[in-house]
């Protein structure tokens, strides 16, 4: 999903900033996602990869994705073995997102690809890819901007705000995110035979 020209649509005078099937295909991601996932109860978390599945994500068989999540378009959305989504967390992914082994996307956090070209007169949309790395975690109400990488292992604490790269075993917090201190670094768990680790992943 690609933004249309500003320079000829002129979207501050109300032009379309996507196609018009870009529009009717994010509408329908929109409705079923309200009817059919965000209302259902935590534990179903292996129907709503199906549904995440059947419009394009890439998601582990073993990731967790919790219904009032805000997913702006699934085939921007990877997400890997045992990776969490809490409640509320949005993923304005117009560029993509990745979220890695054992990440963990909490409560109210905010993964934002998109942001707009404020030296151009037509205020056009830009989007740049986010990735959150194995074992990284995004606190409670925290904001990554456009084009960030969380490292291995990483930490932004609870509202922080990070616009740059996040180094890999690293706490950060505060707005904009500051460095607090190493964080020790540790293997992720093993996995038994047969808990999902063997399997493929959904949708590839």
């Amino acid at each position: 999903m690609k933004s249309l020209d500003a320079s000829r649509l002129e979207p501050l005078l109300g032009g379309p900033t996507f196609a018009l099937g870009d529009r009717l295909r994010r509408f329908a991601w929109s409705v079923c996602w309200g009817l059919l996932a965000a209302w259902t109860p935590r534990p179903f978390h292996r129907w709503r990869r199906l549904v995440l599945v059947a419009f394009g994500a890439r998601i582990d068989p073993t990731a967790r994705v919790y219904g009032q999540t805000a997913i702006w378009w699934p085939p921007h959305l990877t997400v890997g073995r045992h990776a969490v989504i809490a409640p509320r967390a949005t993923c304005y992914n117009v560029a993509p997102i990745t979220i890695g082994d054992f990440a963990m996307v909490s409560q109210g956090a905010h993964l934002c690809t998109g942001t707009h070209d404020v030296d151009d007169a037509r205020f056009p949309l830009r989007a740049r890819p986010i990735i959150v790395n194995p074992q990284a975690w995004v606190a409670a109400e925290a904001f990554v901007g456009p084009g960030v990488t969380v490292g291995e292992g990483a930490v932004l604490g609870a509202r922080g705000v990070a616009f740059r790269d996040l180094d890999a075993w690293t706490i950060h917090a505060g707005n904009p995110a500051r460095l607090i201190r190493a964080r020790t670094r540790f293997p992720p768990p093993q996995e038994s035979p047969g808990s999902g680790q063997s399997r493929s992943r959904a949708g590839s």
